[in-house]
């Protein structure tokens, strides 16, 4: 639910041109079917002359319900088109530590 709730929402307020929205709730130490741990991947044209900082800061905007109630953990990947058709995969999440470095 949390998935779909995050993919409506950024559909909703980005336009992508490429969404890919990750559960990464099993890498961790939660109860099986979690919702708590994602990553998403987007590409949209609104990036376009954005740093890094601004463009994460789109994202949080758009999910700061999720984020204060439901999300323990968001990875962001975000991509102009043209970066994107550069790159076409954003980097590996890091596996869980379980709170040890």
């Amino acid at each position: 639910m949390i998935e779909e709730t995050i993919q409506t929402k950024l559909h909703l307020q980005l336009s992508p041109v490429h969404l890919d929205v990750i559960n990464e709730s099993f890498k961790h130490n939660v109860a099986p079917g979690s919702e708590s741990h994602f990553k998403v991947i987007v590409v949209s044209e609104q990036f376009k002359g954005l740093r890094l900082l601004a463009r994460h800061r789109m994202i949080n905007q758009v999910l700061a319900d999720e984020l204060a109630h439901h999300i323990h953990a968001l990875a962001i990947h975000t991509y102009t088109p043209e970066e994107w058709s550069e790159q076409q995969k954003a980097p590996l999440s890091p596996m869980c530590l379980g709170g040890k470095k």
